[in-house]
This record gives C-alpha cells, sequence and structure tokens, in this order.
C-alpha cells in the first residue's frame, strides 16, 4: 500500500501527541529536583541488576570488586548492596515492556544502580518489539548525562565525553510514522534546558579538572534545527567560561580525527548529542583497547547507573563461552560509581590497577574462549595488582611508556 491521504491524517495525528507529550516533559524540566548529597545518605544503597546474556557474569566481577574496596562501609552500615532480579530478556518479553514495572520500582528505591547489558529485540525477532531497557532506564530515571572516560597514556590520550543521554534520535525511537508501506519518518528531539544542562555539566567538569579545552561535536550544518540548538547553546554558555578554549567539528570528521595521531591528543573534553555520543565512543573505546574496556556512568539529580558500553553477546552464552567474557567494562564502570559518590582515592586506585593489568603487565589472555583468562580469573587478578605495594610506580612506568 503506497502512500494515501488516511496514512498522511494518522501520521498528523501521532505526531501532534508526541509533540504535546513533549512540550509537557519541557515544562517538568526547567524544575530539576536538587541533586542528592551522597554524604548524607545512610545507608547508600547500590542495587545490581545482572540483566542477561554475559550481563549476569561480568556484573558479578564488578560487584565483588566493589565489595572489596566498600568492605569497611559495608561493614559499618553505610553501603548496601541490593539485588534486582528481572531484567532478563526472557521476563521482560513476557511482560511486553522494556522494563517490568515491579522492576523498576526496586531500582527507584537505590540510589545507585550497577547494571549489566540487556538484550533489545530488532525489529522482525519472535514477541514483543520492546524498546531498549537502557534507553527507559535513562528516560524513566531522568539520567541526562553519560559520561565515557577514555585513556590511553602511551599515546597521550586522556579524552572524557558528555553525551547527551535522554533526547535526539533515541527519545522517540520507537514512535516513528510508517505511512504505508513506502514512507517512513523518524524523530529526534532536543529542547533547550536538555542541551544547556549537559553543555554545563561538559564546562563544570573541565574546570573542576583544570582542563582547557571543551568540544562540541554535532552536524549543524546539515540537522539545522535540532543540532543548531544544541551548538548555539554551547557557544552561548561558553561565554561564561573564559579561560577555557571551546570548538566546535562536525560528527563526520571528528570520526577521523580521533585516529589522527597529530591531532588525537590535543582534544580533552567533548559535550555532543546522543546518536553521535553513542557512536563516537565506542571508536573511542576501540582505540583504548575495545569496547570491553570503557565504562559508562549514566548521571541525573535523583539517580544514577553504572553499565557497559557494550552489549549483551547472547551468541556467548549460546556457544558456552559466558565465564571467558571480559569483565573489564563492567569494573570500568564501579570505578565511576566510586568516583560519583566521592571516593575518589579507591576510584582512582581502581582505574590504574585497570591500566596494569589490560594495557600494561598484560600476563593473563583474554580471549573471550576457552584458550584465555575467565572473567573471575580476570578479577582475581585485578584485585592482586590492587593490593600490591608497588601500584603507583608500575603505573607511572605505564604511564611514561617505561618497563615495556
Amino acid at each position: 500500500m503506497s502512500v494515501n491521504k488516511a496514512g498522511i491524517e494518522n501520521a498528523r495525528e501521532h505526531f501532534a501527541k508526541l509533540l504535546a507529550a513533549q512540550a509537557e516533559r519541557l515544562e517538568k524540566m526547567k524544575e530539576p529536583p536538587a541533586p542528592v548529597d551522597y554524604a548524607g545518605v545512610r545507608p547508600l544503597k547500590i542495587g545490581v541488576a545482572g540483566g542477561d546474556g554475559i550481563g549476569p557474569v561480568i556484573c558479578d566481577q564488578a560487584r565483588s570488586v566493589l565489595e572489596f574496596l566498600l568492605r569497611d562501609e559495608v561493614k559499618g552500615g553505610g553501603v548496601e548492596f541490593v539485588n534486582i532480579e528481572g531484567l532478563t530478556i526472557e521476563n521482560r518479553l513476557r511482560a511486553a515492556r522494556a522494563v517490568p514495572e515491579d522492576v523498576l520500582e526496586k531500582i527507584k528505591e537505590c540510589h545507585l544502580i550497577l547494571k549489566g547489558p540487556t538484550t533489545t529485540p530488532r525489529k522482525g525477532d519472535a514477541g514483543p518489539n520492546i524498546e531498549s531497557a537502557n534507553v527507559v532506564l535513562r528516560r524513566e530515571l531522568d539520567l541526562f548525562a553519560n559520561i565515557r572516560p577514555v585513556r590511553v597514556p602511551e599515546k597521550e590520550i586522556d579524552w572524557v565525553f558528555f553525551r547527551e543521554n535522554t533526547e535526539g534520535a533515541y527519545l522517540l525511537g520507537s514512535a516513528g510514522s510508517l505511512i504505508g508501506d513506502e514512507l517512513a519518518v523518524d524523530f529526534t528531539v532536543a529542547t533547550l534546558p536538555g542541551c544547556e544542562r549537559i553543555i554545563r555539566l561538559a564546562f563544570d567538569y573541565a574546570v573542576k579538572n583544570s582542563i582547557g579545552r571543551v568540544t562540541a561535536v554535532t552536524k549543524a550544518n546539515v540537522v539545522k534545527t535540532t543540532d543548531g540548538l544544541f551548538l548555539d547553546a554551547f557557544y552561548r554558555l561558553a561565554s561564561g567560561y573564559p579561560e577555557i578554549e571551546s570548538d566546535d567539528w562536525y560528527i563526520d570528521i571528528m570520526t577521523a580525527k580521533l585516529i589522527d595521531p597529530a591531532r588525537r591528543s590535543q582534544f580533552k573534553v567533548f559535550v555532543l548529542p546522543n546518536l553521535y555520543g553513542d557512536i563516537l565512543t565506542d571508536e573511542a573505546a576501540q582505540i583504548q583497547g575495545g569496547v570491553g574496556t570503557a565504562g559508562s556512568a549514566n548521571i541525573g539529580y535523583r539517580w544514577a547507573m553504572f553499565e557497559a558500553i557494550h552489549g549483551s553477546a547472547p551468541r556467548m552464552v549460546k556457544e558456552g563461552r559466558d565465564k571467558y567474557a571480559d569483565p573489564f567494562s563492567m569494573i570500568r564502570a564501579a570505578a565511576l560509581l566510586l568516583q560519583h559518590i566521592g571516593k575518589t582515592g579507591k576510584a582512582a586506585r581502581l582505574d590504574k590497577a585497570l591500566d596494569i593489568c589490560g594495557q600494561f603487565e598484560r600476563r593473563i589472555a583474554v580471549t573471550g574462549r576457552p584458550d584465555g583468562a575467565t572473567a573471575a580469573e580476570i578479577t582475581a587478578y585485578l584485585q592482586e595488582i590492587l593490593v600490591r605495594d608497588d601500584l603507583e610506580s608500575r603505573w607511572e612506568e605505564f604511564r611514561s611508556g617505561r618497563g615495556r
């Protein structure tokens, strides 16, 4: 069936409802809640949701590292770990919901969530074509900032990406219109408060960490309205940070500059809309050693969620290889969690141990197959490094390129 008047009218009515919902969301964004002061929370509840695929395996390893580093806080009643079941693909399909209501309520009872990867069905898969659990959780918890650091000291790479997390092409990714069978339309959304809060967070981070450059990444020369709003907000807010160099690049050329040895070390902090952030951070993680090496923080005013940046790898489970999954990305996320709650010393020590284990000493093979180490063996080696007296000196060797 080709496009007809009835199809166009249905699409118009659908779009009107979407606009009304987004206008309502915009008004709520104008009065954000006060951020949580974790120092005043006792016990601090960390929900652990393993997800599906390799998620439970790698999430267990990240939890074990956190329990090790926070053992005094747990013993003293300041931190409590909470198991959250029900984010498996089987349970979500049974409920025909990306995040079942009872699971969402359990998540909301926690302050922080350590979350394993979750599978998202593709169009045409058997069963309900439910949304991405990640997209839903980011929207329901208003986790507007996705923060992904990538560091390769020997290549002078030290990047932090601030990806807008609740708008853009993903906000209405399952709400497009198929008119007849020949015309498909999807929607991308940007609001001024949504742009401003992620941009301000990136600049504040640069100031706090004495970083002299913040770079916006858009495609505002082509996507003129939504990306144009983002870029206008960027330069308007940049004027309030005169000590910081501000510049912008288009997403296509920036993907090239990340692999340009002559230029890439000049970039420090990036801020960018949702879809571009998703793409660029995967490329950056690959430069660091693969998507399995980078963690992700999803930050909002009331809640924060920490996760790997890769998927659930159902093929590994099907082939019986899930116990060989690389837990580094989830453990990097655990380091971001520690940093977020003010345990900066422990977070830095964990990051350095991960660098030594994964990029410097490499005493164990990580292959994802029986010829390599299991996730538990990788974690045991990491914890051995964590308690070593020479951790700092070994990391300095790694950072300077010595000792190889």
